[in-house]
């Protein structure tokens, strides 16, 4: 079997890389990436050492596909992965429509003129912010829980955030562009017959994130508090009370694996995929973790509101338990000691993913 990756030297495409590598004896791995991401040469090189066949190029340029060889599978791990994407003066809104949206469609094509199929990495960030910020909370400790007076709404339960949950705007420029690739995939596979998987992510995290405030905020955290940097709680009294739930994304490769050995895919082709309610947590429950592993470090509090700041969201994976018989294995703690273990054996981490 040969699969190609796109956005391979990012964290998400590499461990993908490597846990299929790992999974899957004897498949044919390609990977195409820009490598304008800081920390992607890191990459870059381990792949190449593991067999890897890497193209430097850029999925927005569709004169860049014209000479990669014909494989079965690709999984599309190339984005801008952050919500404040295209309003937060480092990138414009047209960029990060032509990383997420026109990358997908060159992508697309390619996949229709070898027939391939094709794996989205998408994002829980395509549900409505303003549905999603109407869901009633309490404090539970350090972090808000769903409130006894639950909001009612179609999608949402006890489990968290489920595919039939409102996508309607405002979602961000980010969440929009994700949504309408998501959109297209399946069109252009009913189109032009070939197999199309949508995987909803929530938050990814593992060793080796590039992380920043905006996206891998967990090895952000971890990495900052670890070496005692500023770090505030930003929003919603500035408490860190807000919610999300984590995955690795060595058990998102599990279910990957599964798709890529069904080349008819009926009925449901798109799932949420996250770490449920067993991997939820909150900033200040991180905060409270990183300071029983690495001694106490002060976080200070912002009362600052930003729109696309959400106090709950977490991922209800129930269907694709039901459909694969998937669900995540590798617990919180796991990740965070990870990441933790990571930040340790490389103290320069922040500077090599640009957040410094």
């Amino acid at each position: 079997m040969k699969i190609l990756i796109t956005g391979i030297c990012g964290f998400v495409g590499s461990t993908l890389a490597v846990s299929l590598l790992e999974a899957l004896p004897g498949i044919e791995l390609f990977g195409i990436d820009s490598l304008i991401r800081p920390g992607s040469e890191e990459n870059r090189r381990r792949l190449t050492n593991m067999g890897v066949k890497l193209i430097h190029g850029d999925i927005r340029c569709a004169s860049d596909f014209e000479y990669l060889v014909a494989v079965d599978w690709v999984i599309d791990a190339a984005a801008n992965p952050s919500v404040l994407a295209g309003v937060d003066g480092q990138t414009s809104s047209r960029q990060v429509v032509e990383h997420n949206l026109v990358g997908t469609i060159n992508i697309l094509e390619y996949c229709k003129r070898h027939r391939a199929g094709f794996i989205l990495i998408s994002t829980s960030r395509v549900y409505s912010i303003a549905e999603l910020a109407k869901i009633k909370v309490a404090v539970c400790g350090d972090a808000f829980c769903l409130s006894q007076e639950l909001y009612l709404a179609l999608g949402l339960s006890a489990a968290g955030v489920s595919e039939a949950f409102s996508t309607t705007p405002p979602i961000s420029l980010y969440g929009s562009s994700k949504l309408a690739s998501e959109m297209l995939a399946l069109e252009y596979g009913e189109t032009f017959g070939f197999p199309v998987w949508i995987n909803r992510c929530g938050l990814l995290s593992g060793a080796s994130q590039f992380g920043r405030a905006d996206q891998g905020i967990v090895s952000f955290w971890i990495n900052r508090y670890l070496h005692r940097l500023s770090l505030r709680y930003i929003g919603f009294g500035g408490k860190g009370y807000q919610v999300r739930d984590c995955l690795h994304p060595q058990d998102l490769t599990r279910l990957i694996e599964k798709q890529l050995r069904n080349l008819s895919p009926t009925g449901t082709r798109v799932f949420n995929v996250g770490g449920g309610c067993n991997n939820m947590f909150s900033l200040a429950e991180l905060s409270s973790w990183c300071a029983g592993r690495f001694g106490y470090h002060q976080v200070l509090e912002s009362a600052e509101e930003r729109n696309f700041d959400l106090p709950w969201l977490v991922m209800d994976s129930s269907t694709a338990r039901d459909s694969w018989g998937w669900q995540p294995e590798i617990p919180l703690s796991a990740i965070w000691e990870e990441i933790a273990s990571h930040a340790e054996a490389n103290l320069n981490w922040l500077d090599i993913s640009g957040a410094l």
